[in-house]
């Protein structure tokens, strides 16, 4: 099993990261595997073996120096204070210690648009570490985050793998994007690997089928997204706390449109030209979509008012206003 290695590397102030050290893999495994390799075969884990090499095995193991300002998150994802309170209970479990970060798994279950994907992109932000992401709706490979065996041909390492080695942290935000949309039709199964990564202490010697080098992959902060349930096989939701998103009642759904909106109007020079704040209207109207709709439809709004010369954005602007389509060309 590799051996973490904690040495202090960055002494922070505050507000920022606290920044170990981490080694993931033994070097000495990664050189004894290439020396066995047959001459001029193999050479797409010949390179694997190479980078490995090449960057070394120590990685960023990073976390909040105390317990973070959560209120913005707060404000902006009204329907997961659930999920940031307990967040946040966990954070403050290692704030002021020596200990590393530990989340537990997380399943957020909600209908589509809700803003889960979101959320976890939001988390790795907040804790300060990178994030990989992965579609189980697309999936087009049981082995994806596992690895297939090297005597395959195409073969390559499984998203966990690429992950941890080509990334710069050893406790990345790893996001499993609709994880009950996984379907059984392949080979392998899917979601097999998670039984042993969702474990802290199997996953501290992670094998990746391709590489067959053990990894530590204990640190990996796990955040699963899925529609239904059921789906899903009940060894991998006793592994997760599982939280249910709700969509946001009108009230929040306002906010976080009203929000969208300043946003999308401060990030872009074109947004001086509209007024600060949405209408009252406009925001009833939005307040009827998904959050995640929501940027596609102000887009739209903003750019049919730029069009009819206004600098205020009407209901009428926004695609579908009304049972309608928006409007093409110049708005009378």
């Amino acid at each position: 099993m590799p051996s973490p290695q904690t040495d202090l590397v960055t002494l922070p102030r505050s507000g920022l990261p606290i920044a170990h050290l981490r080694s993931l893999y033994r070097v000495h495994d990664v050189e004894r595997r290439l020396e066995k390799l047959p001459h001029k075969e193999h050479e797409n884990l010949r390179a694997t073996y190479e980078r490995m090499l090449e960057k070394g095995p120590e990685r960023f193991q990073v976390k909040p120096s105390g317990v973070p300002a959560m209120e913005p998150l707060y404000d902006d994802l009204p329907n997961f204070h659930e999920v940031l309170d307990d967040v946040r209970r966990q954070l403050a479990l290692c704030a002021d210690s020596r200990d590393a970060l530990e989340i537990t798994p997380m399943l957020l279950l909600g209908p589509p648009g809700v803003g889960k994907t979101h959320f976890a992109r939001e988390m790795a932000q907040l804790l300060g570490t990178g994030c990989g992401f992965l579609s189980m709706s697309s999936l087009t490979a049981g082995w994806v985050l596992s690895g297939a065996s090297s005597q395959w041909k195409g073969a390559r390492p499984g998203k966990v793998f690429e992950t941890l080695v080509d990334g710069q942290y050893a406790n990345p935000v790893m996001v499993v994007d609709e994880i009950d949309k996984t379907g059984g039709e392949h080979a392998y199964d899917p979601l097999g690997a998670l039984y042993s990564l969702l474990e802290h202490d199997t996953a501290g010697a992670f094998t990746d089928e391709f590489a067959e080098i053990p990894i530590d992959a204990s640190q990996v902060i796990w955040v699963a997204t899925a529609n239904d349930e059921r789906a899903i096989p009940d060894p991998i939701l006793n592994r997760m706390n599982v939280f249910e998103v709700q969509s946001p009642d009108r009230e929040a759904a306002r906010k976080i449109a009203a929000k969208l909106y300043r946003g999308i109007r401060a990030q872009h020079d074109w947004g001086q030209r509209f007024e600060p704040e949405p209408a009252d209207d406009l925001l009833d109207a939005m307040a009827e979509l998904a959050p995640r709709e929501m940027r596609r439809a102000l887009m739209t709004g903003f750019g049919n008012a730029k069009l009819a010369a206004r600098g205020v954005v009407e209901v009428r602007d926004l695609p579908n206003a009304q049972g309608r389509r928006s409007p093409i060309g110049f708005v009378q």
